[in-house]
């Protein structure tokens, strides 16, 4: 989202308490409009998003660097300085137009401290004492358990005990302690909290779709609870993945990832999704958490963080989910953090083994058959949740064509086509080929020379040994139609597995 810094060098039009003034005015209005639309929320986005957007540019016009918030003003008094121990902290919403300033808390270190060297992926924990039960050791547990020893080296887990009962805190981090010491002493785990009096103030907030004030205090403490988390892990990787403190990992989730974020290589997105529920398995690159941060404290008292993260990769210009399977977090948790009421919630996309997860190399998409509307030909070689390329009836002769961003080895091919609710717009009749030697044509890029690899039978095919059966390197794989159809053709997934490490693959 393109933002633009207020510079407090410009003499303004409007001092800062003006500016304050009527900002609050305007911003009353706005809320009760917004309040008023309540009822039809979950049918259209549209309205707040016009509204967050509103808001952010009137900040933007009105606020310069020096604009603190009230609420801020009065934790603040008359001095902005503490001694260098002081675990208070003064944040001050500076720069709220571009969301560019880290947030500053002082942070009480429970176990562990942050390695100088970036890692490839933070996984973020906020945990609270619960009515009843508590997951948070099974899931750091699991995280480290799923995980190879080559993926350990690239992740590291932060835990924030966001819950102001310092002996359940002490207790906790201790048992944290005692099981987890190697991974703690490792730099793989460390465990934070963030001082109750940095905290906006909790009481008398608005009530939101009825809600009950117990409801909306905890579900605005969370959004702080979040937005502390995201800001302390800005700088530890190059992705930040958020967890809840009750979840059970895939095996080798990591592996699962990097092959999704090499397959989006090239192109734009705020979050990538892996788990359909909650606050689970969404993923970001870590250049836009403050961003974020900034703005879960912005609108903590307006609705659950879920709600919120939606407006967010909207703002930014993501405008559509972009969820992948299976799932690689399962909830676990049987009994809520909020009053330990019941929470039966389960991913049915879950797989316990993401291991099989393809490969699919960067590549680009070309076909003649006619397309229907946007089910192109790049959708059927994602794996996100309900992507496939629809073509209208197609003729002999015709192809879909595959061709790498450079050559690869590749050990086993697999393309299902048709869908469960159209089980009759299946390849007929198709074979599948390999080729090498690319040169640039007039129909544009093609591969001079293909080997036949097989036919398609009932809407599929799936050669495995590829690399042991051909003695080169794959530029291009390519689905001829052998025979033409009535019927309309759906290519559901084409799954490509390489021999080479992702990591080369990311190279």
């Amino acid at each position: 989202m393109p933002a633009r810094r207020a510079s407090s060098s410009k003499t303004s039009t409007v001092t800062n308490t003006q500016a304050a003034a009527v900002t609050v005015a305007v911003m009353r209005l706005m809320w009760k409009s917004v309040d008023k639309m309540r009822c039809f929320r979950k049918r259209s986005i549209l309205p707040f998003l016009g509204f967050l957007l509103t808001s952010l540019l009137f900040f933007n016009l009105y606020i310069d660097d020096g604009f603190v918030l009230e609420a801020e003003k009065r934790q603040l008094g008359d001095g902005l300085t503490h001694p260098p121990n002081s675990e208070r902290y003064v944040h001050t919403f500076r720069d709220l137009s571009n969301f560019s300033g880290t947030i500053n808390v002082t942070y009480r270190y429970l176990a562990g401290i942050p390695l100088s060297r970036k890692k490839y992926l933070t996984i973020g924990l906020s945990s609270i004492k619960r009515k009843k039960g508590n997951y948070l050791l099974e899931t750091i547990k699991s995280i480290f358990d799923q995980s190879s020893y080559e993926e350990l080296k690239e992740i590291v887990v932060v835990v924030h005990l966001a819950d102001f009962d310092l002996v359940w805190c002490e207790t906790l981090v201790q048992e944290i302690s005692r099981k987890f010491a190697h991974h703690i002493i490792a730099g793989r785990l460390l465990v934070i909290q963030a001082p109750e009096d940095v905290y906006p103030s909790l009481d008398g907030l608005k009530r939101n779709y009825n809600d009950p004030e117990d409801r909306v205090r905890f579900r605005s403490k969370q959004n702080v609870d979040y937005a502390f988390l995201l800001n302390f892990c800005t700088n530890l990787s190059h992705f930040y993945m958020m967890l809840e403190d009750d979840v059970r990992c895939s095996r080798n989730f990591l592996t699962a990832l990097k092959k999704v974020i090499t397959s989006k290589e090239g192109s734009y997105w705020v979050m990538l999704e892996f788990s359909k529920l909650g606050y689970i398995g969404k993923l970001y690159h870590s250049k836009d958490l403050l961003r974020l941060a900034h703005f879960l404290l912005m609108f903590y008292q307006e609705m659950p963080c879920d709600w919120l993260l939606i407006y967010f990769r909207g703002l930014l210009a993501q405008k559509d989910v972009i969820r992948f399977k299976p799932s690689l977090f399962q909830h676990i948790g049987y009994f809520s953090s909020y009053k330990g009421a019941e929470n039966k919630l389960k991913d049915d996309d879950f797989e316990e083994d993401s291991i099989d997860i393809p490969d699919n190399p960067p590549a680009s998409l070309y076909t003649n058959i006619n397309v229907f509307e946007n089910y192109d030909a790049t959708k059927s070689y994602s794996s996100i949740v309900d992507e496939y390329f629809w073509g209208k009836p197609p003729c002999t002769g015709d192809f879909f064509l595959i061709i790498f961003n450079k050559s690869t080895r590749v050990s086993r091919i697999k393309i299902v086509t048709g869908t469960e609710d159209r089980h009759n717009d299946i390849l007929h009749h198709g074979a599948l080929e390999v080729g090498q030697r690319a040169v640039e044509t007039k129909q544009g890029r093609q591969c001079s020379s293909y080997i036949t690899l097989g036919e398609f039978k009932l809407g599929k095919i799936e050669v495995s040994n590829v690399d042991h059966k051909i003695g080169f390197d794959i530029e291009c794989v390519r689905i001829v139609i052998t025979a033409g159809q009535k019927e309309w053709l759906i290519i559901r997934t084409i799954s490509l597995w390489t021999t080479q490490p992702v990591s080369q693959l990311q190279q």
